[in-house]
């Protein structure tokens, strides 16, 4: 299948500069938030169950993410998450470390009953874990690669109704019909913390200035990708690598994606 540009859709993002509301974990709050800075888009964190119904009605989309748990951030992410819905802007989950803990896995399975989620991102052992099966995850790293994960992935999509993504070497985008992988990437991206919650929140943005999630996800993931490849040229290791990857976000233009990008 043929997308359309993913620089167009990057463009697009720009000009509208989504305002991305993010129920994010401590350990990323910071990096998330700049990712979505340098790459055009508004962010805003919070997770307080008085304010994030009336946050999520302010957002072009809701992203959130499992990765510090506790019970009334969970209530806190069915608020946002039934207001997200009402006003029907796009939902994006990450179920981080899902397998990992029980607490986690049921959070996760809570979370996809409460409300509609228009693309879930994770890595091959959580999207596996939420498909019901067996493969566990190491804390929040996955022990399975992506392609093993690719029929789970479409079974989960047209479960949920949803766009699944899967990040790995290679990353899987699907709706259950249609499949399109992403080859965009560098290894350096598993050398720091918070990458994987860094693409959720830029699949949000996409989605939020999108219309269709299956071709934004993919276009947000290749532009992520094509961050990478770059910055990892010009970084001496894991620390400048993160500053570089911040500093590509806001240089790739939009003719460099579409001549960058590797979808098929």
């Amino acid at each position: 299948m043929i997308i359309p540009s993913p620089g167009a859709m990057l463009a697009n993002m720009r000009a509208a500069c989504p305002l991305v509301h993010n129920i994010t974990n401590y350990v990323v709050m910071n990096s998330t938030a700049n990712a979505l800075l340098a790459a055009g888009a508004s962010p805003v964190m919070a997770h307080a169950p008085e304010e994030v119904e009336d946050m999520a009605r302010l957002a072009s989309a809701l992203v959130i993410n499992i990765g510090t748990l506790s019970a009334p951030w969970i209530d806190a992410m069915i608020l946002a998450g039934k207001a997200a819905a009402r006003k029907k802007i796009p939902i994006v989950l990450d179920p981080v470390g899902a397998g990992a803990t029980s607490f986690r896995t049921r959070t996760v399975v809570r979370l996809l009953d409460e409300f509609p989620v228009t693309v879930l991102r994770g890595n091959a052992s959580e999207v596996l874990s939420c498909a019901g099966e067996s493969k566990t995850t190491r804390g929040v790293d996955s022990t399975a690669g992506s392609m093993e994960a690719r029929e789970a992935a479409e079974r989960v999509a047209r479960g949920l109704g949803c766009v699944t993504v899967i990040t790995g070497k290679v990353d899987v985008v699907t709706d259950g019909k249609r499949t399109l992988l992403v080859h965009n990437g560098h290894e350096m991206m598993r050398r720091v913390t918070g990458t994987g919650c860094a693409a959720t929140a830029l699949v949000g943005a996409f989605c939020g200035a999108g219309s269709d999630p299956l071709n934004d996800s993919a276009a947000a993931m290749a532009y992520y990708g094509l961050a990478g490849e770059r910055a990892a040229v010009r970084s001496a290791g894991p620390g400048t690598f993160w500053i570089a990857l911040l500093d590509e976000l806001a240089l790739i233009s939009p003719s460099d994606l579409d001549a960058g990008s590797r979808i098929e």
